[in-house]
């Protein structure tokens, strides 16, 4: 049994379909994040499976109930939101436990559950303050306890990381991350952040103009996008997106980029009839660098002009110009390169990926 089964969901409001056949399964324990830019629709998603929106068509299934009709407070979910949302005239515990008590739940259960849960959060010193007197850190480990003493089939986030500072967001991901993996509880997670959906999810729907355009892992969503908008939409900096001729030598192929060949790794079948004919060559920033990163990479050399240069400390991403078309690559931070300097890259095409100019859509 799937914990969330949302079916043919549209929602409207007004004239605007802001949601547009919604078909989505997360299955028990997994960690689903809902990424995508803003006005995509992710939010306004998660309202409704919260049950804070109502579908205009559609229905959706917690566990084995549809909750169409069912008022959030009985969908047997819980959910942690963007601005904490703490009472602050209570204290650190008594907003752990105030929904507790408004169920009529018994102080000795209410009891075990606030000492379960601050142990599992690291907040058992901090039971006696009130909001004001925690870090911004503090403030979403309560609101996450809050949460957890429900012990519901379902958690709901609705980016809960984004008021914190840069480095606090990256400790709380660990912290999160490990969360899922003592509880195993079922999570749908809403962010704009990739890394945040890259490093926490055991799939990820990425969400554009209220619909999904592809649910996979992580992985798959990086390295096989499904469509054009998922390739430049993930990666810092995104996928290369580049218009190519498709050849072939014998059972070989290859995309041409004005008078550069690159060889391509085999492709799915139905690569074969877009052969004499354009197709979009997607290829990663960190597949184009300066020395071959592994010895059974092919040795695939470019010469391309230089046109900015980005150092990031780690590395530093270079913006070039090949053929008319521009590229980014990634190389080593002590690789000088000069602007208008035309210089040598070597391209790994493994992970190359094809799309159909006119649909695109990965050919697969």
């Amino acid at each position: 049994m799937a914990a969330l089964n949302v079916r043919g969901v549209h929602k409207q409001f007004g004239a605007v379909e802001v949601l547009k056949g919604i078909d989505l399964t997360v299955e028990n324990g997994e960690f689903a994040v809902l990424l995508g830019p803003s006005g995509c629709g992710k939010s306004t998603l998660l309202n409704v499976i919260a049950g804070l929106e109502r579908p205009s068509a559609g229905t959706v299934e917690i566990g084995d109930r549809v909750v169409n009709e069912i008022p959030p407070k009985d969908r047997d979910i819980a959910m942690v939101f963007q601005s904490y949302a703490l009472y602050p005239a209570m204290t650190v515990r008594r907003n752990i436990t105030f929904g507790m008590e408004c169920r009529g739940v018994p102080k000795p259960q209410r009891d075990e559950a606030v000492s379960r849960v601050a142990a599992l959060l690291q907040i058992d010193g901090l039971l006696e303050r009130k909001p004001a007197q925690l870090s911004g850190g503090q403030r979403q480990r309560v609101a996450m306890g809050r949460a957890l003493v429900r012990d519901p089939l379902l958690f709901l986030f609705d980016e809960p990381l984004s008021n914190l500072d840069a480095q606090l967001r990256v400790d709380m991901r660990t912290e999160i991350k490990q969360l899922h993996r003592r509880i195993a509880s079922t999570i749908v997670y809403v962010t704009h952040d990739q890394i945040e959906a890259m490093t926490m999810a055991s799939r990820i729907a990425v969400m554009d103009r209220g619909e999904i355009q592809q649910f996979a892992e992580p992985d798959t969503v990086y390295n096989k996008p499904a469509n054009l908008f998922v390739a430049r939409f993930l990666g810092t900096p995104p996928m290369n997106t580049v218009p190519a001729r498709l050849t072939a030598n014998g059972s070989l192929l290859a995309a041409t980029i004005g008078q550069t060949s690159l060889p391509l790794p085999p492709q799915p079948a139905a690569a074969r009839a877009y052969v004499g004919r354009e197709v979009i060559l997607g290829i990663r920033p960190e597949c184009i660098s300066d020395s071959a990163r592994r010895a059974d990479v092919p040795d695939i050399r470019i010469e391309a002009e230089v046109e900015v240069i980005e150092p990031t400390g780690a590395e530093t991403v270079v913006l070039v110009r090949l053929a008319g078309e521009r590229l980014r690559a990634r190389v080593a931070p002590d690789v000088k390169l000069t602007l208008g300097q035309r210089a040598t890259f070597s391209v790994d095409t493994r992970t190359a990926c094809l799309f159909d100019p006119h649909t695109e859509r990965l050919i697969a």
